[in-house]
């Protein structure tokens, strides 16, 4: 764009939003700058739109003028998603200032909130109302409803509750051309047609810009308990999960595998945090019980499961927690493992999922190709058994360059790992998205069949590529 373009099309977004809301000089790093500090973007402006009809009215003129959109919430993406490339021609559109909790039903279980309503502000509306919304991230003090529903997100109660595609009932979206489709439904049952919700949800804004969202509520459990476990082996993990489904039912709502040496290194960076188990056994477990009769019921079930565990053998040792502080410090060492390994040093991060009962085997024949490849490796492993997500991150050898390492070999590790996933029929992407990091591994590990369906719906949806072009799809 020319420089009266640009400055043209900055007049109109700033008519549009006010002058406060379009930013174009000082630190804008909290928006061209992703999460994990890999990618560095500039933006022609930011923009923070307060309503959904400036929204519409912002995508019209950048489209009109040429610009694409780059939506993001708060910015607390794995995959280079929502960060502006480096050219200076795309607008970051911030949805941070769209936050209002709408509307909240308790006779039909429902909660209405704009993409910019941080998680656990929506959380705690519904605690408020004695309601439960079971999302669940490390992250949920600072992303957003939009940003949840953009790359469908998981987090650790997904074995009960599914992803956030699971959990919302309709959405408030606009269009590419600028349009606002109004599909904040309340109902869970509504056959009329192609399902346009779940084109949206998982798309990354790259065909359009979630700006409200109307989510499932639940009632608060009795109780919820939350129990530590020492197993000596992955397949001892997914036989514990199998006792798990059989004793608890429904009431499992979490379960989380870590390795020992995931484990070490929230021991090693936060050693306020007393890890429990870990030292003498390759892998624990976390689980949570979460009971709609009692806390003496949820106990007795977590006792007669764990007594059953022992003696399979599936557990050798195990701990439940006495009260709620007990269970939040037992949930914040299994969060402190991302912060931990960025304490230790840049790493390769992977997000795939695979068969539950695949698991074991791949993660025995996996582990073998990167210890052959590159002797002394170490490897974080951890995530949500109960859903078959793996966290398998790779960190360079002890006393290694983290930088070096990652220039020489990230790339290599990638491909040895995408491919033992495709071979254990699994995905490359679980719960974090494609974004920029990985759309080129797409094309490798997508059906061509599949990826044209894909490129099909862009093209009808966005035919200008106005929408976050480059991420998930090269059109």
């Amino acid at each position: 764009m020319s420089e009266l373009a640009t400055a043209t099309l900055a007049a109109t977004l700033r008519a549009i939003v006010g002058d406060a809301h379009v930013l174009t000089e000082g630190d804008l790093s909290a928006y061209e700058v992703d999460w994990r500090k890999r990618y560095h973007g500039k933006a022609l402006a930011v923009v923070r739109p307060a309503t959904t009809q400036q929204v519409a009215d912002v995508v019209k003129a950048c489209a009109a003028a040429g610009a694409s959109i780059v939506p993001q919430g708060g910015n607390t993406g794995m995959v280079g998603g929502s960060q502006p490339d480096a050219s200076g021609t795309q607008v970051v559109l911030s949805l941070q200032r769209m936050k209002a909790v709408r509307n909240l039903d308790k006779g039909n279980l429902t909660m209405t909130v704009e993409a910019g309503c941080i998680l656990q502000n929506l959380q705690d509306a519904a605690t408020q109302e004695g309601l439960l919304f079971p999302l669940s991230l490390a992250s949920e003090g600072s992303c957003t409803v939009g940003g949840n529903l953009g790359t469908n997100a998981g987090g650790t109660q997904v074995v009960r509750y599914g992803n956030a595609r699971d959990l919302c009932l309709g959405l408030e979206v606009v269009t590419a051309q600028g349009e606002v489709w109004e599909g904040l439904s309340g109902l869970r049952k509504d056959n009329t047609g192609y399902d346009l919700r779940d084109l949206f949800i998982g798309s990354e804004g790259t065909l359009g810009i979630i700006t409200a969202a109307t989510m499932k509520l639940y009632p608060m459990p009795a109780a919820t308990l939350t129990a530590w476990a020492a197993v000596p082996s992955l397949d001892h993990a997914v036989t514990l999960l199998g006792l798990a489904h059989r004793h608890l039912g429904a009431g499992l709502t979490g379960f989380e595998v870590m390795g020992q040496f995931a484990l070490s290194l929230v021991s090693r960076h936060f050693p306020q945090q007393r890890v429990p188990l870990y030292q003498d056994t390759p892998f624990c477990v976390l689980l949570e019980n979460s009971d709609h009769e009692s806390e003496a019921h949820a106990r007795t079930q977590f006792e007669q499961l764990l007594e059953a565990a022992m003696e399979g053998g599936c557990v050798t040792d195990a701990v439940v927690a006495g009260n709620l502080t007990q269970a939040h410090q037992l949930w914040h060492i299994r969060e402190s493992i991302p912060l931990a390994q960025a304490e230790e040093g840049l790493n390769i991060k992977h997000d795939i999922s695979i068969p539950v009962s695949s698991i074991p085997e791949f993660v025995r024949v996996t582990d073998a190709l990167l210890e052959r490849e590159i002797p002394g490796v170490r490897l974080v492993n951890f995530g949500h058994l109960g859903d078959g997500n793996l966290h398998y991150n790779v960190q360079a050898p002890s006393g290694g360059e983290a930088k070096a390492f990652l220039s020489q070999y990230e790339d290599r590790v990638n491909s040895l790992v995408y491919e033992s996933v495709h071979q254990f029929n699994g995905s490359i992407s679980a719960e974090h998205g494609v974004g920029l990091l990985k759309v080129d591994k797409l094309e490798h590990h997508k059906s061509p069949v599949a990826l044209e369906m894909m490129r099909a719906i862009k093209r009808a949806l966005d035919p200008q590529n106005v929408m976050n072009p480059g991420r998930v799809l090269r059109i």
